[in-house]
């Protein structure tokens, strides 16, 4: 399998037991919604070796920021699992044949199946969202928020920090690792660790192969 988007290691010696590569926003990928209506900033994604970096054949987890400025249809996404967060703006509304998908408050992660037949709804205009989309065959996911003086404690995986609302200080196992806007952090463990938030206010985004019996954070 192979990852999009090229990124360049941490200026830092990776923890052991962690590989640490910061994510910068001038490599973030751009691809285009599966029904065609708009285009997601990849901040991080991965894909099968034959597939295509933005296509949707093949995708294992991409995790993606993108704008809804108007009420539409979402793309079936059927197989796949969702999570996602409202990041600027609020009053975003899933409207579902099982009822509705509250998303009307920012930093409030709600997790869905891709496979529900959903039409956005606008509260109070515009807003940017944080999409962490994976193949539930080949990934589990999770979405939380680092708040400062909050702490995470994850198992191994692959963990994305990103500031996506202003800049992120935190620690990584006591070590400080600042952020600015719209930079992230991956981080592959193979080990739990910790993380605690010092300024600011990150996502996590967590992808779990299904093959780990280690259950998300």
């Amino acid at each position: 399998m192979h990852q999009h988007p090229t990124t360049t290691p941490s200026d830092r010696p990776p923890t052991e037991g962690l590989a640490l590569t910061r994510l910068d926003p001038a490599d973030y990928g751009r691809a285009p919604w599966k029904n065609g209506g708009g285009v997601t900033i990849d901040i991080a994604a991965l894909y099968r070796d034959d597939a295509a970096a933005g296509s949707w054949t093949g995708l294992v987890w991409r995790l993606g920021r993108t704008a809804i400025v108007t009420p539409a249809p979402f793309s079936d996404l059927s197989g796949h699992d969702r999570q996602q967060v409202v990041v600027t703006g609020r009053g975003l509304v899933l409207d579902t044949p099982e009822g509705e998908i509250d998303l009307r408050e920012p930093f409030r992660p709600t997790g869905y199946d891709g496979g529900l037949s959903i039409v956005s709804r606008l509260e109070e205009g515009p807003v940017e969202v944080v999409n962490l989309i994976a193949d539930r065959n080949l990934a589990r996911i999770g979405l939380a928020v680092l708040q400062e003086g909050s702490a995470l404690f994850l198992q191994p995986g692959t963990h994305i920090v990103y500031a996506a609302a202003g800049p992120v200080a935190f620690e990584v196992d006591g070590t400080a690792t600042p952020l600015a806007h719209d930079q992230a952090l991956r981080i592959d463990a193979t080990r739990p660790l910790k993380l605690r938030g010092e300024a600011g206010r990150g996502l996590i985004a967590s992808i779990y192969p299904t093959a780990s019996e280690t259950p998300p954070a």
